[in-house]
């Protein structure tokens, strides 16, 4: 039997609309009617899928008289494009009418019609979707809400620009002297022995400290701090706010992977400046670790979410996490430091002056990296999983056209399953949303803190080539984009520039080598941009992403801490829209901005 596709994209007049019940977020209406003599078999799959099984939608009656369709609805997805397929139910033959049917990507709150007719050629089977109700368009918050910050943000550059203007520092200077010359005048405290402060001390920008922190570290942390609380809040319950199923990437699976690059270059700059004034190698050693197993039990103990489920549990703890990875990639990447690290550098003028010495000057730390990304090559690839097959990167489920069901995560949920136990690594993974799969796997494990360490790693290369150009700027942009270029051609190898057919996927779920080099590719890039606009040219003060890089760990666990707490959440008219969850985790993370900006004023930092 042959089949004629036709998808229509217009609004007949005169359809008649039905009732149906209230749709939630990214979803849609389709109404399937049925001319056909048969019972049909409505078949879904999303293209974000990867070789994955159809799913049954329902079955269709065969329409009861000529001309008098049978119709049945259903609640279809709007995150995605999915493709529909409709097949005989009681034909022997396998051959589907529509599985040619072009996919589809449904307009969420949209209602729609899926026709099923025979045309003139009894043989011929034509399938036409037609948009019965238009959707709304969802997006429309989240142009709103960048219109206004993106306004917020340009009055802020004027009103600096003006304030920095010679004629408007001499009118400020002028009014401050004039209320400080009044109100000597009218107080007892005017004595020649006493030096004032002026109010236009406080009104003038203040003069370049003399202190070598750079704020485009703390801006970068500050940024991918903020980025993630917004992501953890629910990003206004936006798909691409939310991590990817299994492989390629999405905004929430770039901050983390940011988040540990930038600690590496914390590493580098700390332990140099310790060393320079003469702390001891065992005296930072047992720093590192105190602070790593504080981080651990942080993680562990205090934001825990099995919170969710009630008191915590034995039973049920989840030991992995993301603090409990901080923690690891710090101590690993810290004791490497202090085993080759050095008080006084030798400050390199060029790029081109010993173009390597920058690496070589740590090779066995590098070795050690190197080393352990053999390991967690071999364990990945070589490790013999029961009833899987060796070196499987796949989300079992239905991926893989339903193969390998149990096998989500491969080497990595074996050794997490082997090493913690079923019951304490995470639940729920996001795999479960597309590939339906119903094992569990924690995107935290064991297996992946190799490569987190190796990002943090990267990050203290970063570190290095700051220490080593000291102050030379086109030099470190330079070697920075060298890096950035290098890594992204390993991506571009490691991928084979797709997303699920190269060698090793992009995936955050397991942290995979190509996550790794492409997310540390990323962040060199992006450092450059921030630190050539907040450093170099100091045209941004980083703010407002300055203020939470300065005290991270406090507003990463306050926002877990009292996330369920006002006003950070509240009850909403509409938990189903968009615009209403986009509004609070904007005000949420926006709060925690402002928190960290009254803690810097105050000068209160929480280090641990």
């Amino acid at each position: 039997m042959t089949c004629n596709v036709m998808l229509l994209f217009l609004t007949p007049a005169g359809l008649s609309h039905h009732k149906h019940k209230a749709l939630k977020m990214d979803e849609a209406i389709l109404t399937v009617n049925n001319e056909l003599d048969a019972e049909v078999v409505v078949s879904w799959v999303s293209e974000r899928c990867y070789q994955c099984l159809y799913q049954q939608l329902g079955v269709l009656p065969a329409a009861p008289n000529p001309g008098q369709p049978s119709s049945a609805n259903y609640i279809v997805s709007t995150q995605h494009e999915i493709r529909l397929q409709l097949s005989s139910a009681t034909s022997i033959f396998t051959k589907p009418h529509c599985k040619t049917l072009v996919p589809f990507h449904f307009g969420e709150h949209g209602n729609y019609s899926l026709w099923v007719k025979n045309l003139n050629n009894a043989s011929v089977v034509n399938c036409s979707v037609v948009t019965d109700a238009e959707p709304v368009y969802s997006y429309i918050p989240i142009l709103v809400a960048f219109l206004i910050f993106a306004g917020l943000a340009l009055a802020s550059a004027i009103g600096t620009k003006i304030l920095g203007l010679d004629v408007v520092k001499g009118i400020l200077f002028r009014i401050g002297s004039s209320m400080e010359t009044e109100r000597l005048i009218n107080s007892e405290l005017g004595s020649p022995g006493r030096t004032v402060s002026l109010v236009a001390d406080n009104i003038l920008p203040p003069a370049p400290s003399p202190s070598k922190r750079l704020r485009s570290l703390d801006t970068f942390r500050g940024l991918s701090l903020v980025i993630m609380v917004f992501v953890n809040y629910g990003g206004g319950r936006y798909w691409f706010f939310r991590h990817e199923s299994w492989n390629g990437l999405t905004v929430a699976d770039l901050v983390f992977p940011w988040f540990v690059f930038i600690m590496g270059t914390s590493v580098a700059l700390s332990i140099n400046s310790m060393l320079r004034v003469g702390a001891t190698r065992l005296s930072l050693l047992r720093k590192v670790a105190w602070r790593s197993a504080q981080l651990f039990a942080i993680g562990v103990f205090i934001i825990n979410p099995n919170y969710c489920q009630g008191p915590l549990s034995w039973d049920n703890l989840r030991i992995p996490g993301v603090l409990q990875r901080l923690a690891w990639s710090y101590l690993a990447v810290a004791c490497l430091d202090l085993l080759v690290a050095r008080g006084h550098l030798d400050i390199l003028t060029t790029v081109s002056q010993h173009t390597s010495l920058d690496v070589l000057l740590y090779w066995p730390a590098w070795l050690c990296v190197l080393l352990l990304e053999v390991v967690w090559l071999c364990l990945t690839f070589l490790l013999p999983v029961p009833d899987c097959p060796t070196g499987y990167l796949g989300p079992g489920g239905i991926g893989d056209m339903g193969q390998y069901t149990n096998c989500t995560g491969g080497a990595a949920a074996l050794i997490d399953r082997w090493l913690l136990g079923e019951s304490h690594v995470y639940q729920t993974p996001s795999s479960r949303v597309i590939y339906s799969t119903g094992m569990p796997h924690d995107p935290e494990g064991v297996l992946g803190s190799i490569n987190s360490i190796l990002m943090a790693f990267l990050g203290l290369q970063a570190g290095k080539i700051i220490l080593h150009y000291r102050d030379l700027h086109t030099s470190i942009i330079s070697r920075f984009l060298i890096w950035g270029l290098l890594l992204g051609v390993i991506s571009a190898i490691l991928t084979k520039c797709s997303t699920d057919q190269g060698f090793i996927p992009v995936n955050k779920n397991l942290w995979s080598l190509s996550y790794v080099t492409t997310l540390a590719c990323f962040a060199f890039v992006l450092l450059v941009l921030v630190y050539y606009t907040v450093d170099v040219k100091r045209w941004w003060s980083g703010a407002p992403f300055y203020y939470p890089g300065m005290n991270s760990i406090l507003v990463y666990v306050g926002h877990e801490v009292f996330e369920e707490y006002f006003p950070f959440r509240w009850s909403m008219a509409n938990s189903q829209s968009h615009a209403e969850h986009l509004t609070q985790n904007l005000v949420a993370t926006s709060c925690w901005v402002f928190i960290s900006y009254m803690l810097y004023r105050k000068k209160i930092f929480w280090k641990i």
